[in-house]
């Protein structure tokens, strides 16, 4: 059986509820959903951020983010693995990162979402600027808790 994967870099926002519909429509060998989205923040006073604009490298993006797809295929017993990743600007209560992984068990899918936004934090083809509001932007910095937990998931 082909396991769906799918896969998408898109500027529009993107429903949860009906994400996990169409990951789960139909089927009966799925016992556990884990969901992991990521939201923009904002925060109070001159150091809020006001907005981020994600930029990714088109066509290698998607590749990358495939490889690692299908190497938490081989580590766990998945059964449909959605990501999805926006580029452009947002503000604060945006969506910005979806990944869904379906598994029979609740252990795989945990472990196979972890994996892949530890991959999305750390290694994946996109950058981000923080806008403040006092009205500076910079550059988003790796954090090293981010390369912390991806460590742990060994060779990637």
């Amino acid at each position: 059986m082909t396991i769906p994967v799918t896969i998408r870099l898109q500027q529009a926002d993107f429903d949860i509820a009906r994400e996990i519909a169409a990951l789960t429509d139909g089927r009966t060998d799925i016992g556990a959903v884990v969901s992991f989205s990521g939201i923009c923040r904002g925060g109070e006073g001159a150091d809020a951020i006001t907005a981020l604009t994600l930029e990714h490298y088109p066509g290698m993006a998607e590749v990358e983010i495939r490889r690692h797809v299908d190497e938490a295929l081989a580590r766990w017993p998945l059964t449909a693995v959605t990501v999805i990743h926006r580029h452009g600007r947002v503000v604060p209560g945006d969506n910005i990162v979806l990944v869904l992984t379906a598994s029979a068990h609740r252990q795989a899918a945990f472990d196979g979402a972890e994996f892949l936004m530890d991959y999305l934090k750390t290694n994946a083809p996109f950058w981000k600027s923080e806008e403040r509001a006092q009205g500076t932007a910079s550059w988003v910095e790796a954090h090293q808790r981010d390369d912390v937990a991806a460590a742990r998931w060994g060779k990637s």
